[in-house]
């Protein structure tokens, strides 16, 4: 593995995930992604050039505007160190071909859902709709011999997690089915682990909050898309190695 190429794409992903806070703030409100350029949410001023830096300039600030002195979230830098991360490892694991015109627009998707969705409750049809597109139209383009698989693979997702909805409608929402269809489109098979690590993750999460909070865990709903998101980058990076470990130790 060209060892260039994984850092290059780990510094589009820090760049990609600068944006993808912009995504994560402004699309649930119904704003432009595009103009006005970044702001403080407090002040309002426009952030010079060097104090817009991703992950450095968060850390040299200490987490604080430098004009008004309101804390910014964490979750700016966590976004853009977890992008940054997440493109190398596709390239890793993956490897660097056109394959990767379909994979890294997946990983940017996967997480905007997630903070959306942790933030604001809802995952966002701005969002999955032209994300599920595109997965169509790259697979037609970059792999159109697995295009067949991942249109069943999309539709099974979403069949499946719309029978969990209708009969769990409090704790699964139309959302998560969206986003399940989605990510169905670009693993393939692969969404089957998938959904078994949100499933899995979404459990122990929910075990945890209700030792912690007995009673009072039911008025703590957790959301479910950052959990399917999870699922999606873990059956992207490591999903065709799932499906020959389970094929190997129960169908072998």
């Amino acid at each position: 593995m060209d060892a260039i190429a994984v850092a290059l794409l780990a510094l589009l992903g820090v760049a990609v995930g600068s944006f993808l806070n912009v995504v994560i703030h402004r699309v649930p409100l119904g704003e432009s992604i595009v103009s006005p350029g970044s702001r403080c949410p407090g002040c309002g001023t426009a952030l010079k050039p060097w104090d817009n830096v991703p992950v450095v300039s968060w850390v040299l600030l200490r987490g604080r505007c430098r004009f008004c002195g309101i804390a910014i979230s964490p979750r700016y830098p966590l976004v853009e160190a977890l992008t940054a991360v997440a493109f190398a490892g596709v390239a890793l694991t993956r490897g660097v071909d056109d394959d990767l015109v379909a994979e890294l627009p997946f990983v940017a998707l996967l997480i905007a859902c997630a903070g959306i969705d942790t933030e604001h409750r809802i995952v966002p049809n701005r969002l999955v709709v032209p994300g599920a597109v595109w997965a169509v139209v790259a697979a037609a383009v970059v792999m159109s011999d697995r295009l067949p698989e991942l249109l069943v693979a999309g539709a099974g997702a979403f069949a499946g997690l719309l029978v969990v909805a209708l009969i769990q409608p409090r704790g699964m929402g139309m959302g998560d089915v969206k986003l399940a269809g989605m990510m169905g489109l670009y693993l393939g098979t692969p969404v089957i682990p998938a959904l078994l690590a949100a499933f899995l993750a979404g459990s122990l999460v929910g075990v945890v909050v209700m030792v912690r909070h007995g009673a009072g865990a039911r008025k703590r709903a957790v959301p479910f898309g950052p959990f399917l998101a999870f699922g999606g980058l873990v059956a992207l990076l490591f999903g065709p190695q799932l499906i020959d470990a389970y094929s190997g130790a129960f169908l072998g």
